[in-house]
């Protein structure tokens, strides 16, 4: 396991939404402090070919297009995707919407049942042909939820799932990874206080899973070195391991770049140590497993030296100013090739690769050469 690949130039997104329909990525919306923000523009769309590792805007048919968000959540089913939830800076949504990988072309298809309230920061998780999504803040109620809503993708029905046992406390920003019949639950923010203040948010460190036959939660007893509560973290499973990236812990101040991983089998926690060169720490990212890698893109960075600010401003703009949103490209190779190992090693010793093949030279521009989305931006933002 290495980190292999960093370009720049790619979507400077945070809060998207991501899902791969064979061997490409597609990127949905998200925000980003640096560019004119309008509420309802059709959602922006890009494309990452996993063979190049380089992105592409999609054009796509307006048509039925969902207006501009963050904060939603996507899952693949078959050559569609279908989008759900999130927020503009007006209004949060409860429409489903399709789109299609290869028509280039959105749709709302007529759905029935029980239609949860629109919201964001929820997690979703395809099991078999049902999307399952869990918490998030209802912006109608004012509150975090932990609510399981179920979209049967074959009838487009939705219906309420009434769990027994202890559900997780309400949250959103958390992670929802389908394990067979099981959804594993880690992180978020939750508030157990009225009204909402950040002094009394909760980062929870414990595991749920909701066993999808049974619709039944249970708490897992996980023994090992386990990672502090946190929310905005990535997650994916990979061979019986729900692994965990970066995320923010606010009650800490906190930004990570971390990866742990939980056994599924075994229920315990381990850091993992990984070579090469990791993403800086970060929140709001996305993570997509595909064929052994994870392709890791956008969020949310401290700055450094962050510019010194006057005491009377408005302290959201003070804390914007101490962020900068990403636009690079991270890969983490679960089994890296030789040819993969070794370009890594001439790049990381700066070796002179004039007498290299021209196929060697190829794929090291291909590995270097950064995309053409986003401009660079300096420090200040």
């Amino acid at each position: 396991m290495r980190w292999t690949l960093h370009t720049d130039g790619g979507p400077r997104r945070v809060n998207h939404a991501a899902a791969c329909v064979g061997d490409k990525i597609f990127s949905f919306g998200g925000y980003c402090s640096t560019e004119e923000y309008r509420d309802w523009e059709p959602i922006s769309v890009h494309v990452l070919d996993t063979s190049i590792f380089k992105w592409a805007p999609v054009e796509y048919n307006k048509t039925s297009a969902p207006f501009q968000r963050y904060g939603h959540s996507c899952i693949a089913y078959g050559e569609k995707i279908y989008m759900w939830g999130g927020r503009n800076d007006t209004v949060a949504c409860d429409t489903v919407y399709c789109f299609d990988t290869k028509k280039l072309e959105w749709s709302t298809p007529p759905v029935t049942g029980m239609i949860p309230y629109g919201k964001d920061g929820h997690a979703s998780c395809r099991i078999k042909n049902r999307m399952y999504i869990f918490g998030g803040f209802d912006y109608l109620t004012d509150q975090y939820t932990n609510n399981i809503h179920c979209l049967n993708l074959d009838t487009m029905e939705w219906s309420f799932v009434y769990a027994k046992g202890t559900p997780p406390v309400a949250r959103d920003f958390h992670t929802a990874l389908p394990y067979g019949e099981r959804m594993y639950i880690f992180g978020g923010r939750g508030d157990f206080d009225r009204p909402l203040n950040a002094e009394n948010e909760v980062y929870c460190d414990k595991v749920y899973y909701l066993d999808t036959q049974t619709e039944t939660w249970v708490a897992v007893e996980a023994k090992g070195i386990k990672p502090n509560g946190r929310r905005s973290h990535s997650g994916w499973i990979y061979n019986d391991f729900m692994y965990i990236f970066g995320g923010y812990n606010e009650k800490t101040k906190t930004h990570y770049n971390d990866v742990f991983r939980f056994s599924l089998k075994g229920n315990y926690w381990e850091p993992v140590k990984i070579r090469g060169t990791p993403p800086c720490k970060r929140r709001r990212q996305v993570c997509i497993l595909y064929n052994d890698k994870i392709y890791l893109f956008g969020g949310t960075s401290p700055i450094k030296n962050p510019p010194i600010t006057k005491p009377d401003e408005n302290s959201d703009d003070d804390e914007n100013k101490k962020l900068l949103d990403n636009n690079d490209l991270h890969i983490l190779d679960y089994m890296p090739t030789l040819k993969v190992l070794c370009i890594n090693y001439v790049l990381d010793n700066k070796m002179d690769t004039t007498c290299l093949p021209r196929d060697i030279l190829t794929d090291i521009k291909i590995m270097t050469q950064p995309n053409r989305i986003s401009r660079p931006i300096n420090q200040t933002g």
